[in-house]
């Protein structure tokens, strides 16, 4: 085995073992957060509003609140181990080991996608105890996973290194994201929304993510799902490409 690949596993191995050596903090919060989703959103208004598109309100709530979660999760997890490897110096271990630049960008992005499946994941088993969970178009709802996944640690990493302190990181998280993703179709339908919003919705990128999942679930889309695959994946390869040459130039690395 190189010394290339033998850094790289190290260092995923090492970035996955810090969020699964903490479970209070990496998958308690989602389930509670979305036990108390489901049980509002889906169950108490999910009676009164009954179905949109055709499914029940709680089952198309469902493909949104694994977006969330994924997305929210792998974001914040390349975030926070830039900025706190920064904070405490120890990132100048990884810039000094004989690793690429590509690889270490691609050991904090996939074991960052990797916690943000593992939350999605977790999200979708809740929502087995709430409703009847099938999956009509599995390659799509795995394609567009991977990719959501990939995408938002990507951009966490860059999130990392510019942020000067803890609070740009809640910021970025609370006040950038979370609000893309609830007004990206988790709750509602654009076809509920009048024309005009209709359009300005699809600025959204998180509209494509959102109903992406969905048609995975359950064959409904409100957007060409090829369309916003072929999307996501060039917009991930564009944001992996600039962490690259964030790490090569040293931004936010190097004092």
């Amino acid at each position: 085995m190189s010394v290339e690949r033998t850094g790289f596993l190290a260092l995923l191995k090492r970035e996955v073992l810090r969020f699964v050596r903490r479970p209070r903090n990496t998958f308690v919060p989602p389930f509670i957060t979305n036990v108390l989703y489901f049980s509002v959103f889906g169950v108490i208004l999910g009676e009164r509003i009954n179905e949109i598109a055709g499914v029940p309100y709680i089952l198309f709530i469902l493909p949104g609140l694994i977006v969330l979660g994924a997305v929210s999760n792998a974001f914040e997890n390349a975030s926070f181990s830039i900025f706190h490897g920064r904070w405490n110096r120890y990132i100048e271990e990884v810039l000094t080991s004989p690793l690429s630049y590509r690889s270490m960008v691609g050991a904090y992005v996939l074991s960052s996608a990797t916690r943000g499946i593992f939350v999605g994941a977790l999200v979708a088993v809740i929502g087995v105890f709430f409703t009847t969970v099938g999956v009509v178009r599995p390659f799509y709802l795995v394609a567009f996973m991977l990719v959501i996944t990939l995408l938002f640690a990507s951009l966490g990493v860059v999130g990392g290194l510019w942020a000067e302190d803890f609070d740009d990181l809640t910021m970025m998280n609370q006040f950038i994201l979370r609000p893309l993703v609830f007004f990206g179709g988790v709750f509602y339908s654009l076809n509920e929304l009048p024309a005009t919003l209709q359009q300005v919705s699809l600025l959204n990128p998180m509209i494509y993510m959102v109903n992406g999942v969905r048609y995975g679930f359950l064959g409904v889309s409100e957007v060409d799902p090829n369309m916003s695959l072929a999307v996501l994946v060039a917009l991930t390869v564009a944001v992996s490409a600039v962490n690259v040459a964030l790490f090569r130039r040293g931004y936010g690395l190097t004092d």
